[in-house]
């Protein structure tokens, strides 16, 4: 029988473009999917295991009821906008105009890329810190910039500084912050920060920084913004966001701070890439930051617990949880359990987990450029509800166990 001829249209160039070439799908959303296949409970992921606040839910029925049903304002609805200024200007020492340095986005994600697509150039450099959130690799090749990396080092996750100043030049055109920091779990200190934003300005540079997480804090910990620091007010693009303060992380909002002349291009940029946000959720965000501070108290209450709960299993399993100071992610050290079930590195035995234990986590060299620096880790996230943590607990205990008595 012979074979088909080949259709004569088909595209015989590049078919896609260079930059897409230079990164990799999720492996985040890779490892869910993963999960859901093979019916594991799905600790790779983070998003919350429970419902908004009644009061939330109310609000985007209430919106939806009022006729918020067409599209808001392309940078935010004006009510929405009013409540982030507000509360920037409050809680995160950051003096907000809500009509020129407020732009309401589709996510943090999006806030992240359109910020870089507005001040960035080909030729840039961009410095990130690895272990990074996955997205920051890609959103730096996208936007044209060259990355330069400076790792978390140890247990601690602190970076030399030496190493960093080294990463600063007459090229640099941003610096990338995560704090609380995903995946490792650090909080930066205030003179973490002011470091950053001594180097900033003498290489006259800006910090993009991602505050997802600002108000999952333990130990007493405070957040602080570098925007807030003396000499960032125009050099700093602030990102906030409500999906995980408020266990909305499908309704995508998410906003980014900055002066008038930066927020006048992620403004640009924004209107191109999504148009803008869902409008009846953005009214109901609005409730949802009018919240009283007790709410936050029982939130950090809350992870507080969830995090002594599967560390508690992991360090009993012999995962060598590091203790995060914010956000709702832990980092393990597996290096010992990769040897003992005779695997190659940690996607091997993230893959073991997901297919034969029922657990997924994500591989910890996925946060890294350098994969070596990651090869011995695994990252779980402990956002879900207390009985999902506890059967998920007992399953990496146990394998944990049985692995390190062989």
């Amino acid at each position: 029988m012979s074979e088909s001829p080949k259709n004569p249209n088909r595209l015989k160039g590049r078919v896609i473009s260079q930059k897409a070439q230079r990164f990799e799908e999720s492996v985040i959303r890779g490892m869910t999917r993963l999960s859901q296949e093979n019916d594991a409970i799905n600790l790779s992921q983070g998003f919350p295991g429970g419902d908004p606040a009644p009061e939330i839910l109310e609000a985007a029925h209430e919106a939806l009821r009022q006729g918020f049903n067409q599209y808001a304002i392309t940078w935010g609805a004006p009510q929405l906008r009013k409540a982030v200024a507000e509360k920037v200007t409050r809680l995160n020492g950051i003096p907000t105009d809500p009509e020129t340095m407020v732009t309401i986005t589709c996510g943090a994600t999006e806030a992240m890329i359109a910020s870089m697509l507005a001040v960035i150039d080909p030729g840039d450099e961009v410095i990130i810190f690895e272990p990074y959130y996955e997205n920051y690799n890609p959103d730096t090749i996208i936007s044209g910039a060259t990355p330069k990396y400076v790792a978390l080092r140890g247990n601690e996750f602190k970076w030399d500084s030496t190493e960093l100043r080294e990463a600063f030049n007459e090229n640099t055109r941003a610096i990338i912050i995560n704090t609380p920091h995903n995946p490792s779990g650090r909080v930066f200190t205030r003179s973490e920060l002011e470091e950053i934003a001594s180097l900033c300005q003498e290489y006259d540079c800006l910090a993009i920084t991602d505050e997802i997480y600002e108000y999952i804090l333990y130990d007493g910990r405070k957040h602080v913004s570098i925007g807030s620091l003396p000499g960032m007010e125009d050099r700093t693009i602030t990102i906030g966001g409500l999906s995980k303060s408020y266990n909305v992380t499908g309704w995508r909002l998410a906003y980014a701070i900055a002066s008038p002349d930066i927020t006048d291009g992620v403004r640009k940029v924004h209107d191109f890439l999504t148009v803008g946000a869902p409008h009846p959720l953005q009214i109901a965000g609005v409730t949802a930051l009018a919240l009283p501070e007790s709410y936050y108290e029982n939130l950090r209450r809350e992870y507080d617990q969830k995090r002594e709960i599967l560390t508690g299993y992991l360090e009993r399993g012999g995962f060598n949880p590091s203790a995060p100071e914010g956000s709702y992610f832990i980092l393990c050290n597996i290096k010992e359990l990769i040897e003992a079930l005779g695997v190659e590195d940690d996607n091997a035995f993230a893959l073991h987990l997901v297919t034969q234990e029922k657990v997924a986590g994500v591989p910890g060299s996925s946060f890294y450029s350098r994969s070596s620096l990651g090869s011995h880790l695994i990252r779980f996230h402990f956002a879900a509800e207390e009985e999902v943590l506890h059967e998920a607990g007992k399953k990496l205990e146990a394998f944990g166990k049985s692995l390190l008595q062989r």
